[in-house]
């Protein structure tokens, strides 16, 4: 049934967005080891308007446990600075007039278990997501008895619906094996 294959195509993109999602806010949760994906979502004041720090410095990693941001003026150096005091990542910056230096510190073992639940309640986010995806998808194939499909194909459409929705827990539960194998791992 025609229909029920674009159902099938906009769940599959649908629960496609909700992994790269998940991967994204994974990206945010530090493993203990540098990185400049730590630093998306901090806004820096611009000229008056607030603005990615990725847009106004270059952002480096010169070694495991270091960053290195170098905005693109020199009079930004204490705007990134103080964006960076207040965001909650628990890093101190080091500024010596041109590069602000993060040191990143080792994780102890007890912030490792919170980081780790951490990623399980993304990871659950992330499931509800498919699941809910996976409900209006039924719901919408369910709608075309109406249109004269005959049940025996909204019965197919609904098992291909739930093997796409097992597939993607799937491969959620192993992005979590792997966040969590990167976190506990010393």
């Amino acid at each position: 049934m025609e229909e029920i294959e674009l159902f099938l195509d906009d769940a599959k993109d649908t629960m496609e967005k909700a992994l790269k999602h998940l991967s994204i806010e994974l990206t945010k949760i530090r493993a203990g080891k540098a990185s400049p994906a730590m630093l998306e979502g901090i806004q820096v004041e611009y000229y008056g308007m607030l603005s990615p720090l990725n847009t106004i410095a270059s952002i480096v990693t010169p070694d495991a446990r270091t960053i290195a941001i170098k905005p693109f003026e020199k009079k930004l150096i204490g705007e990134v600075e103080k964006a960076i005091r207040n965001s909650n990542l628990g890093l101190a910056p080091n500024n010596d007039g041109e590069i602000i230096r993060l040191s990143v510190p080792p994780l102890t073992e007890e912030r490792r278990r919170d980081l780790v639940k951490k990623v399980k309640q993304e990871v659950e986010t992330a499931k509800v997501n498919v699941r809910n995806i996976r409900k209006d998808t039924n719901d919408d194939i369910r709608k075309l008895v109406k249109e004269g499909v005959s049940e025996d194909a909204i019965k197919m459409g609904e098992e291909r619906v739930q093997k796409l929705t097992d597939a993607f827990i799937a491969r959620i539960d192993d992005t979590f094996v792997a966040k969590e194998k990167d976190i506990l791992s010393v």
